[in-house]
């Protein structure tokens, strides 16, 4: 799923307003006073005491009570809305210079107007202010952050299903849905914007929740969705190219995401260090770090500093699709673990959930009582290594950067002899536009068919992004004498059908980079299509048994 940027989200006339339904039912009001004190601005007279029980940067998902924040945005500004806002019941704005000489063009804004150089700043503590969201003097659910690269989602979903083994109720913040106890909406970004996180966060605390987990991406962080968060335990997956598109390099990529491990927005951390990138982090982090080496690197299991990990994995081997491990401290102690999700990926997700766990309070021995009697890593995760049929195999994942490609490919390799692997997929428009022929070479080296089709070409011509994709697989493919067949494919259901077309029973397809997305993104129109439903589409039509939605075979 694309991130949208946020001072465009910010300013758009239009928007989703779902996440209103998981604002707290209470909040105790803020007086309006505080707010202008905290921010360094005189509020006058009567408008002191008005009282502020929410906030929003969006006009269409005000609620009474709320302040509203207009903030500037890629073709508009949030000012040009504050009308409809105020008639959704804002009851105060929070604007910059820019905004403030909208508002003096207009005589009908019926509500106090305070004004900051930088109110993009502010929004993320504010909304702590007034949510009330992580007090320090109150019971809080105990909250883990995932970020890295790859393997966020799964992670958060391992996080939360340990978490339930060992009896706690538990939240889920993330990419695929947001999960407040049993109640679950879809979610737009992979983190919600900041208003959303501390009314995510305080409606939790309201329910009484014991923990819950978050996805924190890149973007989360630039763009200060996090801003006032502080996480109990934050992990670290890897780093691989993606979003340089935003980021530009990968020294400033790793750079944002080493944000997160800082005094003030997490107070322990869990880094995998597996490669350099994990070495450097875990070295410079300005918290206290807990060090796991998941042998899926190249470090050969090392620290930064050189020394062994504090936890390794070890004794791994396969069982079912999935795979057993031993998880070892460096004094000795073991745990048993398993995931039933196939590949070494998800042994390194498995292992950081469980450390991370480990790493919040919990003791070796219930966790261990936890992963024997729940096998809670076999959770199935929706586009995420998931399943569809086994004769062929057939796999749906979110592999969408050359690692995990590379990393997904790798894991539905079959070891009987004579068994193929068939790779669908593309690269997203408007983005990265280096990892193309990237992606394009790495499946013409690790898979026997390879069809290009589409993945969201937004606005950037589909065919132009399908030709890098295509360019990177031929060259591979005669540079290095490859004997894949390559085949351009689109529309993308037509390239699943080809893909089940070409299979006999003891092969593999992958359709990989949409995982459990159920819109294509084109010229600004959303299209219905989902990987999964035109998979067991295909394989239905050919005579293949499918596998009930959401079943993980182990």
């Amino acid at each position: 799923m694309s991130e949208l940027n946020a001072q465009e989200a910010a300013s758009a006339p239009s928007g989703q307003a779902s996440t209103a339904a998981f604002r707290p039912a209470a909040v105790a009001a803020v007086p309006l006073e505080t707010i202008g004190g905290w921010i360094g601005v005189v509020v006058p007279g009567s408008s002191a005491a008005v009282p502020v029980t929410g906030i929003s940067l969006n006009s269409r998902a005000v609620q009474p009570g709320d302040l509203y924040v207009a903030l500037p945005g890629a073709t508009r500004h949030g000012a040009d809305f504050v009308s409809q806002a105020v008639d959704a019941g804002a009851v105060a704005v929070l604007t910059d210079d820019a905004g403030a000489r909208l508002l003096a063009l207009s005589n009908d804004i019926s509500v106090p107007v305070l004004l900051a150089e930088e109110p993009r700043s502010l929004v993320g503590r504010l909304s702590a202010l007034i949510y009330r969201s992580r007090p320090a003097n109150a019971a809080a659910p105990a909250l883990f952050g995932v970020t890295g690269t790859n393997g966020k989602t799964t992670t958060t979903y391992f996080i939360n299903a340990l978490l339930q083994a060992l009896g706690k109720t538990t939240g889920l913040i993330g990419t695929i849905e947001i999960l407040a106890g049993a109640e679950a909406i879809p979610s737009l970004l992979t983190t919600p914007e900041s208003t959303d996180v501390h009314a995510l966060l305080a409606l939790m605390r309201e329910r009484g929740l014991d923990a819950a987990s978050m996805e924190v991406s890149s973007h989360a962080i630039a763009f200060r969705r996090v801003d006032g968060v502080e996480f109990d335990v934050a992990g670290f997956t890897n780093l691989t190219q993606d979003h340089l598109d935003l980021h530009g390099s990968m020294e400033e990529y790793f750079e944002t995401k080493a944000r997160l491990f800082t005094a003030g927005r997490a107070r322990a951390a869990v880094v995998t260090v597996d490669d350099g990138w994990g070495q450097r982090l875990a070295a410079d982090a300005g918290i206290p770090v807990t060090t796991l080496a998941t042998g899926t690197g190249a470090s050969g299991g090392s620290a930064a500093d050189g020394t062994a990990a504090d936890w390794t994995v070890v004794h791994s081997r396969p069982r079912g699709l999935g795979t057993e491990f031993g998880l070892l401290h460096r004094d000795g102690t073991e745990l048993r673990v398993h995931t039933g999700l196939p590949g070494t990926f998800n042994v390194a997700n498995a292992a950081l959930a469980t450390v991370m766990v480990l790493a919040s309070g919990a003791g070796a021995a219930e966790v261990q009582a936890a992963l024997d009697g729940a096998d809670p890593f076999t959770v199935a995760v929706p586009g995420r290594m998931q399943l569809v049929a086994t004769a062929p195999a057939a796999v749906v994942d979110f592999a969408h950067n050359p690692d995990a490609l590379a990393r997904a490919l790798e894991a539905v390799r079959s070891p009987e002899p004579g068994s193929k692997v068939i790779v669908v997929f593309g690269a997203t428009g408007q983005r990265d536009q280096g990892k193309r022929p990237a992606m394009g070479a790495i499946a013409a080296r690790l898979a026997d068919t390879v069809i290009i089709s589409d993945d969201d070409p937004h606005d950037e011509d589909a065919a132009a992004i399908r030709a890098d994709v295509l360019a990177g697989a031929l060259a591979a493919k005669d540079s290095e004498d490859l004997g894949c067949t390559i085949l351009e494919v689109f529309p993308r259901d037509a390239a699943i059908r080809k893909a089940v077309e070409l299979a006999c029973p003891e092969d593999t397809i992958l359709v990989a980079g949409r995982g459990h997305e159920v819109w294509q993104e084109v010229k600004g129109v959303n299209l219905a299509l989902d990987d999964r439903v035109e998979l067991r589409s295909a394989l239905t039509a050919r005579g293949f048994t499918v596998l009930d939605d959401q079943r993980i075979e182990s």
